[in-house]
């Protein structure tokens, strides 16, 4: 069968200018906009680069008039013209093209377009289930085709700086041995090995490690790493991150490479300059100072801690609390033009407050010459001058309170009213705060299971002067771990790892895995360490995540080509689906469906 013709594209939608004045071009693309006014026939023609406006003048012939006369939006079609200048009243200078428009003398239809379920760009949003059944519709829109050009820039200036660092790309297997490393795995059934699978990788973590006892000393990809837990905005089922791991480096190493390659990254990507070196907090001041260990640093609004005063206060509530060993950590809400500190304001950051453990959230309104009225206040009398200067507190402010026997709990809580306070407020500043957050517990207890577990993972280097007391005390062992906090979201996790095949079975037992159950999960990697392992650390920051943030979206959904939604399905391909017995008798599988409750 002859392949069908037509008229291909000279040039784009979006590069024609005055230069081109009585140039003949062809363009392909799809009908954005379609104004029929009878003599005159407007078209504006999309493509991944811009738009032109084509015009079918009074002059054209009658077979032209019947064809544009058929057209409907998103028609795919071809439009061979002449480039010619717009008269002076109607130049758009909104549009790159906006000096020229072309006078068609052909156009072909590519394609016929259905009817839309929704309208592209028409400035109203669809629902999120119709743009993901409808992604190849949605993904003709400016926003997407603008975030999924961010995407791109953003990989390759990845990959252009690593590569003038001396890096290789490698791949990592898709299909590999299934190792608990947190999450559950994907597993893959084998055909010729009944009873066996394959996982999807949750990371490429065992591979870049023995990649280094390998020698290649610096190693990246853009890896895809798969998890089979919940779905949240910024999280889903499969995700890319920028996989990197060096031999021979200390913490400092690593942090100064990331911070180049960001500094890098966004001055060629978003023309921002980022600082040459980002701020360090600890675990524990992270926590104290901003409540969580992913603070947004975009706005102020520290966390204090007023145990003294409080137990210098009438309070009976939190004398008790203090007396008992617990704590009371405090937050100044400046004063707002645009919110009231009404009572059913303050019962929405109690809200926020008691979703993380709170049981209440006690407040004092501040008044001129630091007087106090409200809530309790009068629990503090005499001591306003001592707790205004604590908190700088000025007239108009507002000193919110949480108390709690448990630390953790208490920033928490605390958190989520100062993050509340930070977008209610209007006190984020526009701009891109990266912070280290470092010295993480190595361990963290788990009381279901009543053993200890890895903070992040476990082939995470201990810090030196723990070594000797792995065993006896887990519980004070801090890592040599960092994450990479970007505007309140982590952004990047890694670790200097562990080298050595017996201090990788010390950790193993801590975790409760006993030598035979390490040997049999990881001995591939414990064999590798025999053979002449370097000191090695790396790194992953996660490519969704920083591009969301780069192009100012709440949800990785929006710059993902075609996610899963927040409950793991696909609505455009409708999987996870039903597979044939065929299919599952090749795989040795009898699917066990759980019982229906009654």
């Amino acid at each position: 069968m002859a392949e069908e013709v037509f008229s291909q594209r000279t040039t784009t939608c979006g590069s024609l200018t005055k230069a081109d004045n009585g140039a003949t071009v062809v363009l392909n693309g799809w009908v954005h906009r379609d104004r029929n006014h009878g003599a005159l026939h407007f078209i504006n023609l999309r493509d991944r680069y811009g738009i032109t406006q084509v015009v079918v003048d009074d002059d054209a012939s009658k077979e032209l008039q019947a064809v544009a006369n058929e057209l409907h939006l998103e028609y795919c079609i071809a439009v061979t013209g002449v480039v010619r200048l717009r008269p002076d009243s109607m130049v758009n200078p909104a549009m790159v093209t906006g000096e020229v428009e072309v006078k068609a003398e052909k156009i072909e239809i590519l394609s016929k377009c259905a009817p839309l379920p929704f309208q592209i760009d028409d400035g109203n949003e669809p629902r999120e289930d119709l743009r993901l059944k409808y992604r190849y519709l949605d993904l003709r829109t400016q926003g997407m085709q603008k975030r999924m050009k961010l995407r791109h820039d953003f990989i390759f200036a990845c990959r252009k700086f690593l590569t003038s660092r001396d890096f290789y790309e490698i791949e990592t297997p898709t299909m590999i041995k299934s190792t608990p490393e947190g999450a559950r795995d994907f597993l893959v059934p084998s055909r010729l090995y009944p009873g066996k699978f394959y996982a999807l990788p949750q990371s490429p973590q065992l591979f870049k490690q023995i990649l280094m006892v390998g020698g290649m000393d610096k190693y990246f990809q853009i890896a895809r790493c798969y998890r089979d837990e919940d779905a949240r905005g910024d999280r889903q089922l499969e995700f890319t991150q920028l996989d990197l791991e060096m031999s021979f480096v200390k913490r400092d190493d690593v942090l100064s490479l990331m911070e180049d390659l960001f500094g890098s990254v966004f001055k060629e990507v978003m023309d921002y300059d980022l600082p040459a070196r980002f701020r360090r907090l600890s675990y524990q001041d992270a926590l104290n100072t901003y409540g969580c260990d992913k603070p947004d640093l975009r706005f102020d609004l520290p966390l204090s801690d007023v145990n003294e005063i409080a137990q210098k206060s009438s309070f009976a509530t939190f004398k008790d609390i203090v007396s008992q060993g617990g704590y009371v950590k405090a937050i100044c809400a400046p004063k707002s033009e645009t919110v009231d500190f009404s009572r059913k304001y303050i019962t929405s950051l109690e809200d926020a407050a008691k979703i993380y453990g709170a049981q209440g959230l006690a407040w004092i309104k501040v008044g001129e010459n630091a007087t106090f009225s409200g809530g309790v206040s009068k629990f503090f009398a005499g001591l306003e001058d001592e707790l205004a200067t604590k908190m700088d507190a000025k007239e108009g402010d507002m000193i919110l309170f949480v108390a709690h026997q448990d630390w953790k709990q208490c920033c928490a809580s605390l958190s989520a009213v100062r993050t509340k306070l930070g977008k209610d407020l209007n006190l984020i500043r526009k701009s891109f705060e990266f912070c280290w957050i470092v010295d993480f517990p190595l361990f963290e207890y788990n009381e279901d299971e009543g053993h200890w577990e890895a903070a992040h993972h476990m082939f995470s280097m201990p810090q030196a002067e723990y070594l000797d007391s792995l065993e006896s005390d887990p519980g004070s062992v801090k890592g040599d771990l960092y994450d990479l906090v970007l505007n309140g979201y982590e952004v990047a996790s890694g670790s200097i790892r562990i080298h050595d095949v017996e201090l990788q079975k010390r950790i193993f037992r801590i975790c409760n895995f006993d030598d035979e159950t390490a040997e049999e999960r990881f001995g591939f990697l414990l064999n590798a360490f025999r053979y002449g392992a370097p000191p090695h650390g790396g790194i992953a920051p996660g490519v969704d995540r920083m591009v969301m943030i780069m192009a100012e979206q709440s949800s990785i959904h929006e710059v993902i080509a075609f996610p899963k939604n927040t409950a793991g399905i696909s609505p455009m391909d409708d999987s996870p689906s039903v597979v044939d017995e065929k299919q599952l008798e090749d795989l040795h599988l009898i699917i066990k469906y759980p019982e229906s409750k009654t």
